[in-house]
């Protein structure tokens, strides 16, 4: 029998089984082990280390950093979608013994990092990077990063730095993908460039793959429609109904959501409702920190007129993924008209692979109980 001190997250995941909340799963049971060793690790006394000072500014750190030296390595775990990766990294983050521990998802650290090194440079610092990345070390013992993908040479390069610091001050990472690290950035310009970070992964980081053949996300029973296809008279239709019933028949009225000191407007809001068009969001040149802004602001959201996506709208497509992410993240319920269903709305072309995470999320998010109940 596991000693739950030395298995914790072992113990965790059998309680989650008992509990009915998760399957058992052969594949995630495979890599518990590695798991509870990490976590055991790290309940482990961990000497003091030197004053942070300002370096912990950018992210308010008080705690002093960890010194550098000989490392416990971090986990980097990859496989197919809807595979148990993010809730096995929570397990961890659950169990782990030590408070000085955070998760973060990719596009909300990004937008953390992007912040910090515009600091930086105000500051005129030479190299920009290392005090963003020591700021989160100096609070910072277990980083838990999810869902990891890089898809522009300016993300590959500060990522690379990123975590070339943190592992020198001794932080352990534990990060999800549903790449193997060699297909990181796989094709990218100037990808050689990223090529030692994907060394240091595999020097600094445990490779392990959940291989299970079973999504986790499929097959969870809707409590009512909220993806309706095709896009037409009927869809929106069934959207006009649906804004009825979660708000009251409210009259829909603008909504000014500030962004890093401007202001992004959503066109109809009643409440914690919200409902705009595809092109509205997508169309436009918005980014995460708009969508992390809206995600933070509504309980539920309608979208009109999502097309089929590809190619020939790659730019709408990234912005939809990054949307889809950030409404996943705060459990904001969506309710669409879409030309497809999930599956096939990606159908091929350039950027099809990454859309199967977002297809994913998509039905999942279709499932009975997700996100929160709308408040008119």
């Amino acid at each position: 029998m596991s000693n739950p001190v030395t298995h914790q997250v072992t113990a965790a995941y059998d309680r989650r089984v008992a509990e009915g909340a998760i399957g058992d799963d052969a594949a995630q049971r495979m890599v518990l082990p590695a798991l509870d060793r990490l976590v055991a690790a790290l309940g482990r006394p961990h000497p003091a280390g030197k004053p942070g000072g300002l370096l912990g500014r950018i992210f308010g750190a008080k705690a002093n950093p960890p010194p550098p030296g000989p490392e416990l390595k971090g986990i980097y775990m990859w496989g197919g979608v809807g595979r148990g990766k993010s809730m096995l990294m929570d397990l961890v983050m659950d169990v782990a013994p030590l408070a000085e521990k955070r998760r973060v998802h990719f596009h909300e650290f990004m937008q953390e990092v992007q912040a910090g090194l515009n600091e930086a440079r105000a500051r005129g610092e030479q190299d920009v990077v290392r005090p963003v990345a020591e700021g989160i070390a100096a609070r910072t013992r277990l980083f838990c990063f999810d869902e990891m993908q890089v898809t522009d040479i300016a993300d590959a390069m500060i990522v690379g730095r990123l975590f070339q610091v943190l592992f020198d001050r001794g932080v352990t990472v534990v990060t999800t993908s549903n790449r193997v690290p060699e297909d990181l950035y796989k094709d990218g310009l100037n990808r050689q460039l990223f090529l030692p970070f994907i060394a240091l992964v595999r020097e600094r980081m445990h490779v392990l793959h959940l291989e299970s053949s079973r999504d986790h996300r499929q097959g969870r029973v809707a409590s009512g429609q909220v993806w309706f296809t095709p896009a037409d008279a009927a869809a929106r239709e069934a959207l006009d109904e649906l804004w009825v019933e979660l708000t009251n028949d409210a009259r829909p009225s603008p909504r000014e959501l500030p962004v890093n000191g401007r202001s992004l407007t959503i066109p109809a809001a009643s409440g914690s409702v919200a409902r705009t068009g595809f092109e509205d969001l997508c169309g436009n040149p918005l980014g995460p920190a708009d969508y992390l802004s809206i995600a933070g602001a509504f309980d539920a959201l309608l979208i009109d007129g999502i097309p089929t996506l590809g190619s020939a709208n790659h730019d709408r497509a990234k912005r939809f993924v990054t949307l889809v992410d950030a409404l996943y993240e705060a459990k904001v319920r969506l309710y669409a008209s879409a030309a497809a269903e999930p599956e096939a709305l990606y159908p091929e072309g350039r950027g099809a692979f990454e859309f199967e995470r977002t297809a994913s999320r998509l039905r999942e998010m279709q499932g009975a109980g997700w996100g929160s109940a709308p408040a008119s």
